[in-house]
């Protein structure tokens, strides 16, 4: 058994389907939800590979305003984009999520999160569904060297729980966090909602699950 959880939270935490409604109550479609995110990401990705660093929410912005230029949206850009990005502070766990989350408390694990994005949105979230006790840290990017997948990241976890990275274990939904994790020398779970196929250029995880609750009996096997 891994000594601490560490739980990612954008997409594999939050569920983040409706931030597509916020696209479209500003006039955009809604596809550009998942563009945003993505060009979000590589933003933030290119700059820790670099050596530096933004806040989430900055990049997030400044992206989303950029992606919005040119689309004809029924109010105007700064409105627009404030109404995106407060859909980030609305959003809830997936269904699977709290009994999940309870169950691996259950078993004795502690429990952390690892995000790229602020912890006080998984701080809103976790007290909505009655489980933020469970979580004895919700850590963030902001106050370590750099984004994830750097090394660096998983690490400042590791030091901040007091263990080794070898006794932690990622969940996440996103191949590249899974593969940033393992090359840290985490254990990994890659949680897959959607039947997705493991893209073979990543670290392979140890475990594959399609719910949260689903890893107690993987790791009590």
């Amino acid at each position: 058994m891994p000594a601490v959880i560490v739980f990612d939270v954008n997409e594999t935490l939050s569920d983040m389907s409706p931030m597509a409604s916020r696209f479209v109550e500003v006039g955009a479609p809604e596809h550009l939800a998942r563009v945003w995110f993505a060009a979000l990401l590589r933003d933030g990705f290119a700059l820790a590979a670099a050596g530096g660093d933004a806040q989430f929410g900055v990049v997030g912005s400044e992206v989303l305003r950029d992606v919005l230029r040119g689309v004809a949206l029924n109010r105007d850009v700064d409105a627009a984009v404030a109404h995106v990005m407060d859909g980030m502070g609305q959003l809830a766990l997936h269904p699977d999520v709290a009994d999940g989350v309870r169950s691996l408390k259950d078993a004795g694990l502690r429990l952390v999160t690892l995000t790229n994005g602020s912890a006080q949105l998984a701080q809103a979230m976790f007290s909505a569904a009655g489980i933020r006790e469970h979580f004895e840290a919700l850590l963030t990017v902001e106050d370590a060297p750099a984004w994830k997948p750097v090394r660096s990241a998983y690490q400042y976890a590791a030091d901040t729980c007091g263990t080794r990275p070898g006794d932690m274990l990622l969940v996440a939904v996103h191949p590249w966090d899974i593969h940033g994790a393992s090359e840290a020398g985490l254990r990994t779970a890659w949680l897959n909602r959607t039947g997705a196929v493991y893209p073979s250029y990543f670290a392979a995880p140890d475990f594959t699950i399609e719910t949260v609750g689903d890893l107690v009996a993987e790791l009590t096997a």
